[in-house]
């Protein structure tokens, strides 16, 4: 119960003001990918880190992320880094840990993974461009 009202917070105060305020930055790293119902884009500030040709990050609330969702019913996606967009092709990681991979990871962002997060998902994007 109190994991559910955290996760309703948490997801309206990233909505409604964190990711607005984030999606606006332009070195802020975002994941595009094509809403599953309408068709149309939807991005998504995170941290993560680019090695070589992928890009890994980890989802606070796993499947139960809407881009998680989108991620699954189409795995192309778009990946901003440094303010360059990338093509790229989405895989969940189940087998991974995301509480080591989070420590790979750059640390503000995956203090707030831990912190907020209560289904923890690594996911790789294999970057094509």
């Amino acid at each position: 119960m109190a994991n559910d009202i955290r996760d309703r917070v948490t997801n309206i105060f990233q909505k409604r003001v964190a990711n607005p305020l984030m999606r606006r930055l332009p070195i802020q790293t975002l994941l595009e990918t094509e809403g599953r119902k309408s068709g149309e884009p939807r991005r998504t500030p995170l941290g993560g880190s680019r090695v070589g040709d992928q890009f890994w990050f980890v989802s606070e609330f796993g499947e139960k992320s809407q881009y998680v969702k989108n991620i699954e019913a189409n795995p192309a996606v778009r990946v901003r880094l440094n303010g360059r967009w990338h093509n790229g092709t989405a895989h969940l990681v189940p087998d991974d840990d995301p509480q080591e991979r989070l420590r790979s990871l750059p640390q503000f962002n995956s203090f707030g993974v831990r912190t907020f997060g209560t289904n923890l998902l690594t996911i790789r994007v294999d970057l094509t461009d």
